[in-house]
């Protein structure tokens, strides 16, 4: 994996650039179709390089990341099954280049949206769950567009402004944190916010 080590530092060293924060936004719209690294050790890093600005860089990654989003709901709407049904060309090849998306996972997904709708983008959108997986699956599946974007805001900009305030709030010494238990963090709180919902929905 020395290819993907070598990419990830190539994302880091737009941090010591005066363009950081237009690769920035570049990053979070191309990791919500196809890239691999995801926006947040970006963000990271320039949002420590410039604490002040940390909630600048949250919006940006947010603007950047959705704007991607809306991309990937357009080719899985229109580009991803040829007109007699069949996957097209550009299905199979996401199918090839993503990791662990197969056309089971496909097929998964489906039924995720079919039952929840609005908490399957949030939660990828949240937590480290392969975002660009459910922004193109949501089109492909013609899930409806308002509730695509509101999820797809919410959960972004609750991300990415998060790890911002942590980063203005205790600055260097919450780098480990973040990138250590973050994630976990954020899947954890997902489960709980969801897990309620559930609860007030079999009560009530």
């Amino acid at each position: 994996m020395s290819w993907f080590r070598n990419l990830y530092n190539w994302v880091l060293s737009w941090a010591q650039t005066k363009y950081g924060g237009s690769f920035l936004f570049v990053l979070a719209f191309t990791e919500s179709v196809f890239f691999p690294i995801p926006p947040d050790i970006l963000l990271i890093a320039l949002a420590l390089g410039a604490s002040q600005k940390a909630f600048k860089y949250a919006l940006i990654c947010t603007l950047g990341s959705v704007s991607g989003a809306f991309v990937g709901y357009a080719i899985g709407n229109y580009a991803w099954l040829t007109d007699s049904g069949e996957f097209s060309a550009f299905a199979n090849f996401f199918f090839d280049t993503i990791p662990g998306f197969s056309i089971g996972l496909y097929e998964s997904i489906r039924s995720l949206f079919v039952e929840w709708d609005f908490w399957v983008i949030f939660t990828a959108g949240f937590t480290p769950i392969p975002y660009k997986v459910f922004t193109v699956t949501a089109g492909a599946f013609d899930i409806n567009l308002a509730m695509f974007a509101l999820a797809s805001i919410v959960s972004r900009g609750a991300r990415f402004f998060l790890i911002a305030w942590l980063i203005w709030k205790y600055g260097p010494s919450i780098k480990v944190f973040i990138e250590k238990y973050f994630n976990l963090l954020a899947l954890s709180a997902t489960v709980v916010l969801i897990g309620g919902f559930v609860l007030i929905k079999y009560i009530i």
